[in-house]
């Protein structure tokens, strides 16, 4: 019998008996987005949660007992304990959820999720961006409804990219071992107390050995897969080193075990899943692998295809044909000269399941194999789903681009994650307390007229403020070691004033996503900044891919521009972007910049994260943002119908005309008390028309209702 405990409390025996839930709650994320589990821990010690960097499992591993046996006596401590504990099991425990499914029962089939990453909170460093984001806020709103998913992914022990900026504003990649033993994750034993590990055989030369891990997502289980273990050879232990790589083997290599791998892990655990949902096409051998399964239980070939399609939901993301996996048949003949044997096919039907129609020659395409083998398909926002259909219309010669079988599923984001818990509290005086539970209504957020415009707007002024001390904080962090250069620190951010309009952009930093855009009129730019009045600041944030050279010298112009002393310290680039940076940016800048070059936005959900909380959009015609924009609650420039040359004149003088006649003037129109009363009515049109539309609640229940109730009759 295989052991799938949460946690193990003899690696605790300091926890006193009367806070003992302390160790099950640290060790499932359901505290990331309860703030009121996570000041639990604060309570304990709040410079320890500090230096912890927000880490519950690693905090109880090195706070002292005499801490803790205080804690067990502390009455008032005891009051909020016992609460968050009452809350947290019942909704991990008990038998009726909002779709009213029984999680015990064990007759119901789960959705298989599969995923190249996940981004659930900054202690557990798998992720890249904005996809993994979007997989881990799927994973939590599925865990808040009840959905029966199980989900898989890898453990990358030392993939998850840090940026520092050199002297030279150039970005230096650089990595940090994960320790699994200190975060909230725990190995699968078997049946001798031993952690899980499963092989994958018949496509290698030699079999590669996978560890397995579990996070508890809530309600939600994700298995990771570890090939770094004694088991396999040095290079097979490396497969899994680092997130979206540039060697083609390496990656052939991970989506392998990824989709096939993955499968295993789900056989060896005995899960037996009624719907496969892959999140991208990184995942895509999964479908080999259940053609696989299929014809050893005597299936014909075409009632194996016939049945898969049924069952299958694949969601696709990027609108750029560079974005979609690609591997050469050579390489694909070296490792699954094999497989093709085992499905009955010979080497030419086999390549044409992956075949670009119009491109064979190109290779083994592993979206054009998702669409082949899928049922269901979907785009990540209504502007995407027109772009994908006339994209892939070439596998429907026969149809017109309207109806090429790919729907859209518009992204949303967990909105108890991304809202700012003190705005949170402000919300829940004027929405009621359990204004949560519904949080994808539109008539609740229309209570965000009843907030007055003076608390409204004091509140984002703590968030700004909250921003730039953070800001403030990772300078002085450097500044400490003794080994920066002092012209650095001014480029990032230690010269950033809270009461200037401050326009934030976070991203990825490549070539379509235009970051600098906004300076294609330098001196325009610098009379904006250095206005004595009704100046402007912008706050950077980003990192480029290792291999994108291009994208780091983009970094290295803005931060470098960013320095410069006619700019007057109203630029900042901020290293190192990632979650936590994230959460400070989305809920303290004033304006919220996105300019990517059209159509290739799929989505995008940092916007939504700003908008949530009150900073309204300043973007480009593209993605979700033509949907969310309504007139009133934002601003939206290009339509992407001028000729691609003058494309980014034309969008450059839209920015700043926005900037100069309606954003400036609104900011800094206050009232007596210091108000800016139209500002302020902006930012509300923005939370109520974008919070519930483009929260993930709206869009998991969009996918039960477009796909999964077609497999689970129990939506």
């Amino acid at each position: 019998m295989i052991d799938q405990r949460n946690f193990n409390s003899k690696e605790f025996p300091h926890v006193p008996e009367r806070i003992s839930g302390l160790i099950e709650l640290a060790q499932n994320l359901w505290w990331s987005w309860h703030p009121q589990a996570r000041m639990l821990f604060k309570m304990l010690d709040r410079q320890m949660w500090k230096d912890s960097h927000h880490n519950p499992d690693q905090m109880l591993r090195i706070i002292s007992s005499e801490i803790l046996k205080e804690a067990s006596r502390d009455a008032n401590y005891l009051r909020h304990y016992d609460l968050v504990m009452s809350q947290f099991q019942k909704c991990i425990y008990k038998l009726s959820t909002p779709l009213h499914i029984n999680p015990s029962d064990k007759s119901i089939k789960p959705i298989a999720y599969f995923s190249a990453e996940y981004g659930l909170h900054h202690s557990l460093p798998f992720y890249a961006g904005g996809l993994g984001f979007l997989a881990g806020d799927h994973l939590k709103e599925c865990s808040d409804l009840g959905v029966p998913l199980v989900a898989v992914g890898f453990m990358y022990p030392s993939g998850y990219l840090h940026q520092k900026i050199n002297d030279h504003g150039w970005q230096q990649d650089f990595t940090q071992e994960f320790d699994r033993d200190s975060t909230a994750v725990h190995r699968v034993l078997d049946s001798q107390g031993q952690q899980l590990v499963i092989h994958i055989p018949c496509i290698l030369y030699k079999s590669i050995h996978i560890a397995i891990w579990k996070v508890s997502v809530g309600r939600i289980n994700l298995y990771l897969m570890d090939p770094d273990i004694d088991d396999n050879e040095a290079w097979v232990r490396q497969i899994s080193d680092r997130l979206y790589t540039s060697d083609q083997e390496q990656r052939l290599l991970q989506e392998i075990t990824l989709g096939i791998g993955g499968s295993k892990v789900l056989d060896a655990l005995g899960i037996n899943y009624s719907m496969l949902h892959l999140n991208e096409g990184h995942a895509s051998f999964a479908l080999l692998e259940r053609l696989r399964n299929f014809l050893s239980q005597g299936l014909t070939l075409e009632k194996a295809i016939e049945d898969i399609r049924k069952t299958t939901l694949f969601t696709t993301h990027t609108p750029i044909p560079a974005g979609h996996d690609v591997f050469p048949y050579e390489l694909m003949c070296n490792y699954f000269s094999s497989y093709w044997q085992d499905l009955g096919i010979s080497e030419e039907e086999f390549f044409k399941l992956g075949q670009h129609p119009d491109k064979p020659e190109a290779g083994f395409n592993m979206t054009v194999l998702a669409l082949k083998l899928s049922g269901h398909r979907n785009a990540v926002s209504c502007k995407h789903g027109q772009v994908t259909r006339k994209m892939w219309q070439c596998l429907w010669p026969d149809t017109v681009p309207e109806e090429v079988p790919i729907h859209h599923v518009t992204n949303g984001v967990h909105i108890p994650t991304w809202i700012e818990p003190k705005f949170k509290l402000l919300l829940s005086r004027y929405f009621g307390e359990d204004w949560l539970q519904e949080h994808d209504n539109p008539a609740i957020w229309e209570f965000i007229e009843e907030v007055p415009d003076q608390e409204l707007w004091q509140t984002h002024y703590w968030h700004k403020m909250k921003l730039i001390n953070y800001i403030r904080y990772l300078a002085r962090e450097r500044w400490k070691t003794g080994t920066i250069n002092p012209s650095l620190l001014v480029g990032q951010g230690t010269l950033l004033d809270p009461t200037v309009l401050t326009i934030g952009f976070a991203r990825r930093f490549t070539n379509y996503k235009r970051a600098e855009l906004i300076f294609s009129n330098r001196e325009r730019l610098k009379a904006l900044v250095r206005d004595p009045w009704r100046p402007i600041q912008i706050i950077f944030a980003g990192k480029a891919h290792p291999a994108d050279h291009d994208g780091k010298t983009i970094i290295q112009r803005i931060f470098n521009r960013a320095r410069e002393p006619e700019f007057g310290g109203r630029l900042a680039f901020i290293e190192n972007y990632n979650e936590q940076l994230a959460q400070y940016m989305v809920h303290g800048v004033d304006v919220w910049l996105n300019n990517p070059l059209p159509p290739m936005e799929a989505s995008g959900t940092s916007g939504m994260k700003a908008a949530l909380n009150g900073v309204p959009q300043l973007s480009i015609a593209d993605g979700w943002w033509l949907e969310g924009y309504n007139g009133f609650n934002g601003w939206t420039f290009g339509n992407g119908d001028e000729p691609l040359e003058h494309r980014d004149e034309k969008d450059a003088e839209d920015l700043y005309r926005i900037i100069e006649e309606q954003i400036i003037p609104r900011y800094y129109e206050v009232n007596e008390n210091g108000t800016p009363t139209q500002w302020v009515r902006i930012m509300k049109d923005s939370i109520k028309s974008n919070a519930p539309n483009f929260s993930a609640r709206r869009m998991v229940k969009d996918y039960i209702h477009q796909f999964y109730s077609k497999v689970l009759p129990i939506f």
